[in-house]
């Protein structure tokens, strides 16, 4: 039975676009500010390694080892925060107000008990980095910085689960403004630490710290309302496997995804060490650059996979398709773009990260050109592709096969094709470049077949056709 709890008219209004509104439309507005915030993100990163390599080359490299291995945790709070916001822009669409505001409430509520399991580990960090066979002058260098890490990753679980709240009613250019300002203050705060008080990294991940409960403030504003469905209440909150069971149900598989791939991707920087602490750094740099790229296209993955879990829960099925085939094109045509501008960009952009000091590395900056020559021509137009697939993949809620798919990335497209370049080639540094290429190529072909296996599943079931007018 309906809820008499209702929704603010802002929210109402938007329920309406995105089942009857049109599609271009409606991708642009819900992605293009998703993209924004994910390009905001990656300039965030972008200028921390580069403050970073102010401090010393060794230091990128240490940031961007850690940094995978912090992904690899916060996967989980990632993880938990997409999939059961498709449960809630699930129930926001089929008008089910009640059981939006129970999500809610019950998500911050398993996101409180990760937190406390979270700070249990910082005692444990320097084991951690050896466990995932960091090197040893990174161990020394990032130990610290990884703890602080740590404790921010508690504060960055509630706040991924906020904007995933936020991004399932269409609030995206809320979450954009919020993260300019939040940004703009973090990295104003790093280049304090790093230019006037000459700091370690450590004072990076302190203000990056900082940042994060400017974030958390926001967030507990804007969820303690009381008026909308969407805010959160204590009595609401409910561990019960009624309310918690769909939720876990698909984000669980995304948990394992995600973690799964950030711990494949610090195996890819242990494997690549063997060339080199350098060869580490390079890579992260090549990935935050074409990050600008693939951001944006996960941006638009987000905001269509959100449409796509309200319709379905509509009972739009054949707008769902609609939404899928446009943010395809939308993404290629991203990649086409990010492709071209990257290739015209490189040799300056990477001048920027090789000079440490006034000082022009000119041997990082060749490793940084020559692993990024391989990973645009992999990365740009299938990753788009990817991408594309893999919102249509979580609106439907095939989280089993977005892990399956991001499983092969790493462990069957990656993993083995390093491993052979390692130990059959000549290559050096370079066959890291081409291991990123050979792997993403591959997962786009494979992410196409899979989806067109389960679109041609679901309109055989629904008695619709995939080609033809809306």
């Amino acid at each position: 039975m309906k809820s008499k709890l209702t929704i603010s008219k802002k929210d109402e209004n938007f329920r309406e676009f995105a089942l009857n509104g049109n599609l271009w439309m409606l991708l642009l507005q819900v992605g293009l500010p998703l993209a924004l915030y994910q390009n905001l993100n990656m300039v965030f990163k972008i200028l921390d390694s580069m403050m970073a390599s102010h401090i010393s080359a060794e230091s990128v490299s240490a940031v961007a080892y850690l940094s995978q291995i912090n992904h690899m945790i916060s996967a989980v709070g990632g993880g938990l925060a997409i999939g059961s916001s498709l449960q809630i822009s699930k129930a926001y669409g089929a008008g089910d107000y009640k059981l939006v505001r129970k999500r809610v409430s019950s998500l911050f509520g398993i996101c409180g008990v990760l937190g406390i399991i979270l700070l249990c580990l910082i005692p444990f960090t320097p084991a951690m980095l050896r466990f995932a066979k960091t090197p040893e002058n990174l161990i020394a260098i990032g130990s610290r910085y990884f703890s602080i890490e740590l404790l921010g990753l508690v504060v960055g679980f509630i706040n991924n689960v906020y904007i995933a709240i936020e991004r399932s009613r269409g609030n995206s250019q809320r979450i954009l403004y919020l993260n300019l300002f939040v940004i703009i203050f973090k990295l104003g705060l790093t280049a304090f630490f790093v230019y006037v008080l000459e700091s370690d990294i450590t004072m990076i991940a302190v203000a990056t710290l900082v940042s994060q409960f400017i974030l958390l403030g926001a967030g507990i504003y804007n969820m303690t309302r009381k008026e909308s469905a969407f805010s959160f209440s204590f009595k609401n909150i409910s561990f019960r496997w009624n309310t918690i069971g769909p939720m876990l149900h698909i984000s669980f598989p995304v948990m394992v995804e995600k973690s799964a791939f950030s711990f494949g991707k610090v195996i890819v920087n242990s494997m690549s060490s063997m060339y080199g602490s350098l060869t580490v750094g390079a890579l992260g740099i090549s990935n935050n650059i074409n990050g600008f790229t693939t951001s944006a296209q996960n941006g638009f993955q987000e905001g269509c996979a959100a449409i796509i879990s309200q319709n379905l829960g509509a009972g739009n099925k054949k707008r769902a398709m609609e939404a899928f085939k446009k943010v395809l094109c939308i993404n290629v045509t991203i990649g086409i773009i990010g492709f071209i501008l990257t290739s015209i960009l490189i040799h300056p952009i990477s001048k920027i990260y090789a000079t440490s000091g006034g000082v022009l590395n000119t041997e990082f900056q060749e490793m940084i050109i020559a692993i990024n020559y391989y990973d645009i021509i992999g990365g740009c137009v299938p990753l788009g592709i990817f991408s594309s697939c893999m919102a249509f993949l979580f609106g439907y809620g095939k989280t089993r096969l977005t892990l399956l798919l991001n499983f092969c990335r790493v462990f069957v497209f990656r993993i083995p094709v390093l491993w052979a370049l390692q130990n059959f080639t000549q290559l050096g540094s370079e066959s890291v470049g081409i291991t990123m290429m050979v792997s993403n190529i591959l997962v786009a072909v494979m992410a196409i077949v899979v989806v067109s296996i389960v679109a041609a599943k679901e309109c055989k079931k629904d008695g619709i056709k995939f080609f033809g007018k809306e």
